[in-house]
């Protein structure tokens, strides 16, 4: 029986595998990787990319200056690129858009009662 069945002796050191510490880190990247994600999503407020009910209008621009326009309804996802050629056609003015000193763009709506300048 002594044969078949090895029991180490208590001088012996029990060894170990070198890798099983590599398991235990891929668990630490991937709870990291996902904790990352749920951080970021809350502190640019993305919520709504995710949400299937939402309605998201994006511009996006690449290094060379090319705008391109992202529209989300739903789970409908649509890309539009933004040329610099003038559109032509008939059509109602809506209002105005500012572009303030920060960088951001406020878009006025003209009313009823007020006259296109």
């Amino acid at each position: 029986m002594s044969k078949f069945l090895h029991l180490p002796s208590p001088e012996e050191m029990p060894e170990e595998d070198p890798l099983s510490g590599i398991a235990n880190l891929f668990d630490v990247s991937v709870v990291f990787i996902v904790g990352l994600m749920i951080t970021l999503f809350s502190v640019y407020r993305m919520g709504d990319l995710v949400d299937a009910q939402s309605e998201v209008t994006m511009v996006k621009t690449n290094a060379q200056g090319e705008r391109e326009i992202i529209v989300k309804k739903g789970t409908k996802i649509t890309a539009y690129k933004v040329s610099g050629k003038t559109a032509t056609g008939d059509g109602e003015r809506l209002g105005t858009a500012y572009r303030l000193a920060n960088g951001q763009i406020i878009y006025v709506p003209e009313g009823p009662d007020e006259a296109p300048r």
